[in-house]
């Protein structure tokens, strides 16, 4: 199990995915219609050295309108990763920015080839190589020095905040199995005979409906509003990007709180979770994940529940009740705040599950992605909150 999908598949591999989306109304008409597909994209490796997935910058009238990424490697499960939009993705200027930052940390850096690496899926960093040694690895946008692995005694899928770990190496066997033989599937359906005639680099609704096949027999999607009466405001949620590498459950329960009406900084979240300070950051061990559950409660007028390993319907459910989560995969924590899923029959293709993500990382900006294939992430526990009646 590896690397399945080569490099001159990539671009008709993405543009059918995306294509599938559009349809569906999943992508916007506003951003993606008319859009394109990049023949290949931006590489990103595993720790371990293999290859995990390209990132698309996709682009409409020559503007930049977000990225994709699409897997090459079966580990992943589906091709389709995510799709972000609003956030501009420039391989060359954020390796130039990166080579800035490593020569001034170490104006004696010697390195022939630079190469982008998700060092804790799916956080990215940059990483130097002389030959086929590593020299330097930089964390994408802060540029902080990402220290090499170290022994561990820890459980698989359970790294530390900032820690560097090969998604690859932790999967379990079985995993990587059921994994490979869902990627294979997809593949399959991407063969049909019929779809040879569609132009991989054009993102239209219009694509796939010239074929006689394609039923759309249900879109369901749901993003968080300030109630339930969605037709009468607009989207009710704010990004906060954690302002430290390893403070990103702090940043989290600000965003979840910030939703509720309340206004704790991540300096007194910290306080209160244990996370240290601005000064001396730490992240939230494991040991102690049902920390959260404790300050919020403390803090809000809420009633929090801790959910171990969430199925997709914890998050459509607690979406659909208009109340946002906190998301924990490994090494990081995330909130979701709203859902899409398809029912839509193309040559029989596989319904998409997808969550719109509000990621604290990168530090003092953060990411939005609308959406993450559900079916490629690791969930490994889920913070739903509830107003308590008084």
């Amino acid at each position: 199990m590896s690397q399945v999908l080569a490099r001159d598949q990539v671009q008709r591999v993405a543009g059918l995915e995306l294509n599938a989306l559009r349809l569906a109304g999943v992508l916007p008409e506003s951003r993606f219609e008319g859009a394109r597909v990049p023949a290949t994209g931006t590489e990103v490796y595993d720790p371990n050295g293999e290859l995990l997935f390209h990132r698309l910058p996709i682009s409409r009238r020559r503007l930049p309108v977000g990225f994709a990424d699409l897997a090459v490697n079966d580990a992943l499960a589906e091709p389709l990763l995510a799709t972000s939009y609003g956030m501009e993705w420039n391989e060359k200027a954020l390796l130039g920015q990166a080579a800035a930052a490593a020569r001034k940390g170490r104006r004696s850096l010697k390195y022939d080839r630079a190469r982008f690496v998700a060092y804790s899926y799916p956080k990215v960093a940059v990483q130097f190589l002389l030959g086929d040694q590593e020299v330097l690895m930089l964390e994408l946008g802060t540029w902080a020095v990402v220290e090499p692995s170290r022994p561990t005694n820890r459980e698989p899928l359970r790294p530390s905040n900032f820690e560097r770990w090969s998604l690859l190496d932790e999967l379990p066997a079985e995993t990587r199995t059921a994994n490979a033989r869902a990627f294979r599937k997809r593949l399959q359906v991407w063969e049909d005979p019929k779809l040879r005639r569609v132009n991989p680099a054009l993102i239209s609704v219009e694509t796939f409906a010239r074929l006689r096949d394609i039923t759309i027999k249900l879109v369901d999607t749901r993003e968080l509003h300030y109630s339930r009466r969605d037709a009468d405001h607009q989207i009710c949620y704010e990004l906060r990007g954690q302002r430290t590498n390893v403070w990103c459950v702090a940043a989290s329960a600000e965003m979840l709180l910030n939703f509720y009406r309340y206004e704790f900084d991540q300096v007194r979240l910290a306080q209160e979770l244990g996370l240290g300070t601005l000064q001396n950051p730490n992240g939230l061990p494991y040991a102690r994940v049902g920390d959260v559950v404790t300050v919020i409660d403390k803090l809000a007028c809420l009633d929090a529940t801790m959910i171990t390993n969430p199925g997709f319907d914890v998050f459509k459910n607690e979406i659909a009740a208009n109340r946002p989560l906190i998301s924990f995969i490994p090494g990081h924590s995330r909130t979701v705040a709203g859902y899409t899923r398809t029912l839509l029959t193309i040559v029989n293709q596989v319904p998409y599950r997808g969550l719109l993500v509000y990621d604290p990382w990168p530090p003092n900006a953060g990411v939005i992605t609308r959406w993450e294939n559900f079916n490629t992430q690791t969930y490994l526990f889920a913070y739903s909150a509830v107003l308590k009646h008084v």
